[in-house]
């Protein structure tokens, strides 16, 4: 019903959007709006669902031992937890867990669009970076995406305090469902960001005016963001779904909780902390040999025509498309076997050889970790993609006062330079210009420090396209995955692993 509830208010949401005059200036604010509208019918769509719970109920904790369906305190092979208490909850407590759920995506989707929209100051700030070089620039952007970590996380934590303790469990399955409870409009101004970036690709293979390529570019800035918000709304109902099938995974285990001073668990944890930095390198790396290989393949074939234009053949030749798709398409599926092992193969591996308390550490480490990289990832890429959408749209704005002044390229105002009066001592000894000559001067030096700023902004738009596009929103599989490998396998990892082996003989000698 929370599901059903989330369609209809996201239905009616994107009906909005027919309301507002939507242009290339305001459009990030219209696909914003949308977020703001969805989560306010949602909070009023789910009320009336208050009325289908009881006024109270009551969870009790079991964990399953197949023991005797006869025996006393058994229900279908499973046992009641000693020392800990049943815990009621009232219908208005679900709501208000759902709600917080939900709200809290709200924060942490406008939180994601202040530090990568550049309409404001951190990714506006990244683009001034640019004027000293490429370094700099990744330095401000590493930083953008850590300190943008602080918000959600909090966020996080907030709704994670007031979902268990006042329904348990049961609280944070319903405040993951809270923040995917608009998931349609989440993922509609997610699926903009690549649509608007496929169409600037396409006006600028296609030669079309730079007035298009402007337009497509501003709504590519706006897609940035919005995907970067959809990905905010991604890892953050990841990490509460993660921690609903941890704690399924640790009932089904007969465990209470995570002891850091087990030498055993704490172990795990820190293999789970460091699996979404192996599992990033993974997919970075497989990002960066697939692109290695694209790119001499390209360079060759670029070989071949340029061999049969000299030959007088040029016209019969046409780039090898098909080569290159190839390419991207076999390094897609080869390269994603190793981090798919380590997915799944890390639980398994850890609980069969340690036992289940192995397994308890290594999936809450991954979550702790987990969280943390996606967010910086995700939001220090798009970042960097905007920043250099930013400084690209000053370009263009120079640009259009080269052409204004009556030139076509820089070298013709270079041209027109020298043949202006040059500078010449005063009778002081300054240097003397005319007003032309200074302003052409300035013209020309402002251009080439924009040419200087977009080589830097474009680096680090390569770094973080890996991190935006496939390692970040990647590592919410991973603690997904994980935890659901885990309680699949939980009983057998209880009962059948090498250290109650190990200990069993122990206990025999």
């Amino acid at each position: 019903m929370i599901t059903a509830a989330g369609i209809l208010a996201s239905f009616v949401t994107v009906l909005t959007v027919h309301f507002a005059t939507v242009t290339v200036d305001n459009v990030g604010t219209v696909l914003k709006g949308q977020l703001g509208i969805s989560t306010l019918l949602m909070t009023a769509c789910v009320l009336p669902l208050v009325a289908s719970l009881p006024e109270s109920f009551t969870f009790s904790y079991y964990t399953f031992a197949e023991c005797e369906t006869d025996s006393e305190g058994c229900v279908d092979g499973w046992v009641a937890l000693e020392g800990r208490p049943s815990l009621t909850v009232t219908n208005w407590t679900a709501y208000f867990c759902i709600i917080f759920g939900l709200w809290s995506g709200m924060v942490i989707g406008f939180t994601t669009e202040y530090y990568t929209s550049n309409h404001y100051g951190p990714t506006l700030h990244l683009a001034e970076s640019c004027r000293h070089g490429p370094a700099p620039n990744v330095i401000q952007g590493l930083a953008l995406g850590y300190t943008s970590c602080v918000v959600p996380i909090l966020c996080i934590t907030a709704t994670i305090g007031y979902a268990f303790s006042s329904a348990g469990m049961y609280g944070i399955g319903l405040a993951a469902l809270g923040m995917l409870g608009s998931l349609p409009v989440a993922l509609t101004i997610d699926g903009y960001g690549p649509i608007s970036d496929n169409a600037g690709g396409i006006a600028e293979m296609s030669g079309l005016p730079e007035k298009i390529r402007d337009i497509t570019d501003a709504l590519d800035a706006a897609g940035n963001t919005t995907a970067a918000v959809g990905k905010g709304f991604a890892i953050g109902s990841a990490c509460l779904v993660g921690l609903a099938l941890f704690g399924a995974f640790i009932t089904r285990i007969g465990g209470t909780s995570v002891d850091i001073l087990q030498p055993v668990q704490f172990a795990g944890l820190l293999v789970g902390a460091m699996l979404p930095y192996a599992f990033s390198a993974m997919t970075m790396k497989a990002v960066g040999d697939a692109a290695f290989e694209m790119m001499d393949f390209i360079v060759e074939d670029y070989g071949r025509g340029e061999k049969l234009r000299a030959e007088g053949k040029g016209d019969e030749y046409l780039p090898d498309y098909d080569g290159c798709i190839k390419i991207s398409t076999d390094a897609s599926l080869k390269k994603m076997v190793a981090p798919g092992a380590l997915v799944l193969g890390s639980p398994l591996l850890a609980g069969f050889l340690f036992g289940p308390d192995a397994v308890a550490g290594l999936l809450a480490g991954a979550i702790v970790s987990g969280v943390q990289v996606a967010i910086s990832a995700s939001n220090t890429g798009g970042a960097w993609d905007n920043a250099k959408k930013e400084v690209e749209k000053r370009r263009s704005g120079w640009r259009k006062e080269l052409h204004a002044a009556g030139f076509e390229e820089i070298g013709d105002a270079d041209a027109k330079l020298a043949q202006l009066p040059q500078p010449r001592a005063g009778p002081d000894g300054a240097v003397q210009k005319t007003q032309q000559y200074y302003d052409l001067e300035q013209l020309i030096e402002r251009g080439r420090a924009l040419r200087e700023q977009h080589i830097a902004a474009v680096v680090g738009d390569t770094v973080g396209d890996p991190l935006k596009d496939t390692s970040g929103p990647a590592i919410n599989i991973l603690i997904k995955l994980s935890a659901i490998t885990s309680l699949v396998f939980g009983n057998y990892i209880a009962q059948y692993n090498m250290s109650k082996w190990l200990k069993s003989d122990s206990s025999a000698e």
